[in-house]
């Protein structure tokens, strides 16, 4: 699903509200029909946030960081180099974070979805500061993640060339009561 919209219309605070950091006033949230509320960890266990901070050391390497959140995850660190491969740092894997552009330290948060996988992404704003390859990198990330049977909640003001999706668009400003079931 990708979420559009103006500024302050929502995108960010209903994504917010899919990972569980805003809990709804009013309604529900549910997981294969089942409230989120019921057992939150397991929900949790099953997504991927990445907003517009990309949760990045300056003094772990590229590397370092990706394992860092693969153990942070209970996984081994094989897939590492998979995600460097995905995300075209595999070059760079050994350099401190600090020396990263902004381009780079997007592509290094996106690495985390392959290098620790979750059946639910959602991304708040995934191409900012990317470059055409790393735009590519990104849509054939998402198009692999859904041929496996995952799910991706984008919010974009950027076009972005997902295929076989669905597309929300939040009002200006508006409040919605929507029943979303994953």
């Amino acid at each position: 699903m990708v979420l559009t919209g103006a500024n302050g219309s929502g995108k960010s605070s209903l994504l917010r509200l899919l990972a569980t950091l805003l809990m709804p006033v009013t309604g529900r949230l549910l997981w294969n029909g089942a409230p989120v509320r019921d057992d939150l960890s397991a929900y949790r266990a099953r997504l991927h946030y990445v907003g517009h901070l990309e949760a990045i050391k300056p003094a772990l390497r590229v590397r370092e960081t990706l394992a860092f959140w693969a153990q942070t995850r209970g996984i081994g660190t094989a897939s590492v180099d998979r995600a460097l491969a995905v995300f075209g740092l595999a070059q760079i894997a050994d350099w401190p974070c600090r020396w990263l552009s902004a381009g780079q330290r997007r592509r290094l948060a996106l690495a985390r979805l392959v290098a620790t996988p979750a059946p639910l992404w959602l991304l708040d704003e995934p191409g900012a500061a990317l470059d055409a390859d790393g735009e590519a990198r990104l849509v054939a990330a998402i198009a692999g993640h859904r041929d496996r049977g995952g799910r991706v909640v984008v919010a974009t003001h950027q076009p972005i060339a997902l295929s076989g999706g669905s597309e929300l668009r939040l009002g200006d400003f508006a409040v919605a009561e929507t029943l979303v079931d994953f």
